[in-house]
């Protein structure tokens, strides 16, 4: 079916894989995957293959394999002869993986010589097939429950009366829809979040204040929709977390959002800046939405997004069923903070996957002041030409390690930068700024610096 646009993987018959399937940006956790498989399986010399989307001008990645049929086609139908780079949808990613002759030899080869591989994914999908096929299993939640909890609708109505959630309403399409904002309204005069079933990121989503803003934005799509009423608030806090069963939930820690227009996600930064009391409590609210995830079979990471209004009200905003973008900076952070002795968010989800249960030394984080870190988001705001090109760096685990033991006072790493004479498409992620530092301030200025250097490399069409 489709064809590969990049592989550096050679096969090696001595070592034992596992298959990532996703974007580069979590090719970090891995690296935490592969020590927690290696707990497990000590006599393994284990690597992994990592099969992501992202179109670079060079990736200096080991056993990277690139596939993007989207990106393909925007190539082929250029007269440009400029480099393409854009987002592709999950349903297409996965389908194309699934259906990629070498992949499928790729996965013959390997079960020549291992009895399974594993499979690690950023959130489980029923479209990747391979997940079907014999001797290949997900370390991760199921990719059906992870399709209806992450479903918004369902999640506000199971949730309701448990957790803190604003006023809202279920819409039945689009009609009915526009129907219930025209007579909200006057009574939600601060705004209207409106959503439809699946939104991530400010996509798929809006703060309204009118009828006529919600129709030119969902332009008639009749499907189901949340509304619910909008909160002024100044904190947007995200809890990172790992079920393991009905009764068993880790809280790996809360760090700060970082939204613009109301609802757009550009980043986040840790430790949080709420009270001690309000962490607490966000702890607390994402414990009990974890047990209800484990009470109905879900295993392993997920994350769950607040709002806290300048009276420290808290307010349920969405679950995200899958690892949450910070997640390689979570893992970072634990292992500095608790320690290498101590298990790690990959090796709670293999445990909680495999065993339904904890490893015996399992430890939850207090909140940890020695590093501070924050991340930034680089999104085009629409079709961009690059014109010049920053280095990759990936390894932020051990900028995490040279902060935490005082070798380094601060710095920043500019990740993921597509490369130079690109055509990137509206809404494509160009790059991704990490800053790591012993002080807040020093950190929020690694961000700045990062921003202004990947501004640097592109020109707006």
């Amino acid at each position: 079916m489709d064809k590969v646009i990049f592989s550096n993987f050679e096969y090696d018959p001595n070592k034992y894989y596992f298959l990532y399937v996703g974007e580069l940006k979590t090719y970090g956790v891995n690296l935490f995957f592969k020590d927690a498989l290696k707990k497990i399986l000590p006599d393994k010399d284990i690597d992994f293959v990592a099969i992501v989307p992202d179109v670079f001008e060079q990736y200096d990645y080991d056993n990277v394999i690139v596939i993007n049929p989207v990106a393909e086609k925007y190539s082929c139908r250029s007269n440009n002869k400029k480099r393409i780079s854009c987002r592709i949808t999950a349903m297409e990613f996965y389908t194309a993986v699934s259906y990629t002759k070498f992949v499928q030899k790729l996965i013959e080869k390997i079960l020549a010589n291992q009895d399974e591989i594993y499979v690690y994914m950023y959130e489980s999908s029923p479209y990747l097939k391979i997940l079907e096929y014999p001797k290949v299993k997900l370390i991760g939640p199921d990719p059906y429950l992870v399709q209806k909890f992450n479903n918004k609708p369902f999640q506000y109505n199971s949730l309701k009366g448990l957790i803190p959630i604003a006023d809202f309403r279920i819409c039945n399409g689009f009609n009915e829809l526009i129907e219930q904002v025209k007579i909200l309204r006057k009574e939600w005069d601060e705004g209207i979040f409106v959503s439809n079933e699946y939104s991530a990121g400010g996509s798929n989503s809006i703060i309204a204040y009118n009828h006529r803003e919600v129709e030119k934005f969902f332009k008639g799509v009749d499907t189901t929709y949340l509304i619910s009423r909008y909160i002024p608030h100044s904190y947007d806090p995200t809890v990172l977390g790992v079920v393991a069963n009905e009764k068993d939930v880790y809280i790996a820690g809360v760090a700060d959002q970082q939204i613009v227009d109301g609802n757009k996600f550009t980043g986040s930064i840790y430790p949080s800046q709420l009270p001690n009391e309000v962490i607490t409590k966000l702890g607390e609210y994402t414990r009990e939405i974890g047990k209800f995830l484990g009470s109905q079979g879900y295993r392993g990471i997920f994350g769950c997004d607040f709002i806290v209004d300048d009276e420290f009200n808290i307010y349920f905003v969405e679950i995200n069923a899958r690892k949450q973008g910070t997640t390689i900076e979570f893992c970072c952070t634990l292992e500095n903070c608790l320690g290498e002795e101590y298990p790690n968010l990959p090796e709670l989800e293999l445990y909680s996957v495999l065993f339904s249960k904890f490893p015996e030394n399992t430890v939850e984080p207090e909140k940890c002041d020695k590093i501070f870190w924050g991340t930034y988001n680089f999104k085009v705001p629409s079709n961009t030409i690059t014109e010049g090109y920053i280095p990759q760096f990936r390894n932020e685990r051990e900028v995490f390690k040279k902060v935490a033991k005082g070798k380094l006072k601060k710095d920043f790493m500019v990740l993921e930068h597509i490369g130079n004479d690109f055509i990137i498409t509206t809404g494509t992620f160009l790059a991704r700024v990490v800053s790591v530092a012993n002080n807040r301030n020093d950190m929020l200025d690694g961000i700045k610096f990062g921003k202004k250097l990947i501004e640097n490399t592109i020109f707006l069409c």
